[in-house]
């Protein structure tokens, strides 16, 4: 279970339940824009990426005209335009709306 995701100089850092450190990795060029409880969304130049708790990417999709809103649970929520849409962990719609 993931508690926090941190960027900490040059590293982003991922810590579990118990507030530990769990894992990092560099944070050249990525930006964290999503924690859930067991995925983070990071946004890395024009790509949306998941990682898991050990900072291993699960899944990545193109960022073209997407905003990445949170991410809660399993899943995290993108504006794309005038929707909002819905993901899984490994990037595969769920849902959309108007926004």
């Amino acid at each position: 279970m993931i508690s926090d995701v941190q960027t900490k100089g040059s590293w982003i850092e991922v810590f579990d339940s118990n507030g530990k450190k769990a894992s990092s990795m560099p944070s050249s060029n990525k930006d964290v824009v999503g924690v859930a409880s067991d995925f983070f969304v990071i946004l890395a130049g024009s790509w949306i990426e998941t990682y898991d708790e050990k900072c291993k990417k699960i899944a990545s999709m193109p960022s073209s005209n997407k905003i990445v809103r949170g991410a809660a649970g399993s899943t995290f929520t993108v504006k794309s335009g005038s929707w909002l849409e819905t993901y899984d962990r490994n990037c595969k719609k769920q849902n959309s709306r108007p926004a």
